[in-house]
């Protein structure tokens, strides 16, 4: 389960208004409704979703994304934000948010890719595509033009923005916010932005700042776990197609909201190929159905991608050095 700053929950609510509980949502989050507005604070992505499904339930949450992305300060984000204003160009400041997002979410990453138009600033979040989720990838992408419009000397708009799921029944909103045609039903969540968009200096870009909040962003960095994000999706993601045969890595990646590239040098910065991950999630997963009387060997054979037994047999020794049945029988011993 992934985590989301409790700041996108109080600011949806607030951003509702008082046509909703505002006290009785925030405490089904699990939020204290007079505490501090602290991003610090983390809730789970499917508590935040389901806020955003109940405010629905009362309210056209039409353009409630758009008003909570365009309230976003750059300050609200801590060292990130400070990054991003201190970066020379917003070409530097998007760049900051792909690498360091991690520490701010565990629940989305971004990826800058190449276009023959520009630069796709692409949002990629893996799971479901509930109602709740579509709403914040909205806020996300509006958070990104409101933070860039608070660091650019000139007007900032994208040239498009793209978004995976159905439009709304009007996105007047949308396009007045942005500044640009929304396109709906794309293959991607993202901005389109033009280079020479992305090469104006910022207003407060400052090469000894940013020297030292890169170094300081780089030290959090270190400090995150490598498997409480995204290699602990991919495991599971790996788990849930094993019974189907071994999954392919665009398979997988997919599953995940992230292109295989963008995958594959994920996985590389944790020091872990596809190939790896798979092996010990194959293992880790037979170990686990071997302590559980219920499964024949037939059945975890199955259960870990094999076609045949004989060959879960050769794959088990090979990974702890005992056959199959052996480890289920050291394990049952008193």
């Amino acid at each position: 389960m992934g985590q989301i700053t409790s700041l996108f929950a109080r600011k949806m609510v607030a951003a509702a208004g008082d046509r909703v509980n505002a006290a009785a949502l925030l405490r089904a989050a699990g939020l204290d409704p007079a505490g501090a507005w602290d991003p610090k604070v983390m809730i789970p992505d499917t508590t935040y979703y389901a806020l955003l499904e109940r405010i629905v339930e009362t309210t056209d949450a039409t353009a409630l994304p758009i008003q909570v992305g365009a309230s976003m300060r750059c300050d609200e984000y801590g060292a990130l934000g400070l990054a991003w204003k201190a970066a020379p160009d917003l070409s530097g400041s998007f760049a900051r948010v792909e690498r360091y997002a991690r520490l701010w979410t565990s629940v989305v990453e971004y990826e800058l890719r190449p276009d023959p138009r520009g630069l796709l600033f692409i949002l990629h979040r893996a799971g479901e595509r509930r109602l709740g989720m579509r709403l914040s990838n909205e806020a996300t992408l509006a958070s990104a033009v409101s933070l860039a419009r608070q660091v650019s000397p000139e007007p900032f708009a994208p040239l498009e923005v793209l978004i995976r799921h159905d439009a709304p029944k009007t996105k007047g909103a949308h396009e007045e916010w942005f500044g640009c045609p929304v396109r709906f039903g794309a293959d991607l969540d993202a901005l389109l932005i033009a280079p020479e968009t992305l090469e104006r200096p910022n207003l407060l870009g400052d090469e000894g700042i940013t020297r030292f909040l890169v170094a300081h962003l780089d030290a959090e960095l270190s400090e995150i776990a490598p498997d409480a994000t995204l290699v602990a999706q991919a495991r599971d993601a790996i788990a849930r197609a094993l019974s189907e045969g071994l999954p392919r890595m665009a398979d997988i990646a997919r599953g995940l909201g992230l292109s295989a590239r963008s995958f594959h040098r994920r996985l590389s910065e944790h020091g872990m190929s596809f190939q790896t991950l798979t092996e010990e999630t194959r293992r880790d997963l037979a170990q686990g159905l071997l302590r559980d009387e219920r499964y024949s060997l037939a059945e975890i054979a199955f259960l870990t991608g094999f076609s045949e037994q004989s060959s879960f047999t050769r794959a088990f020794k090979r990974w702890v050095g005992r056959t199959p049945a052996s480890y289920r029988k050291d394990r049952a011993a008193p």
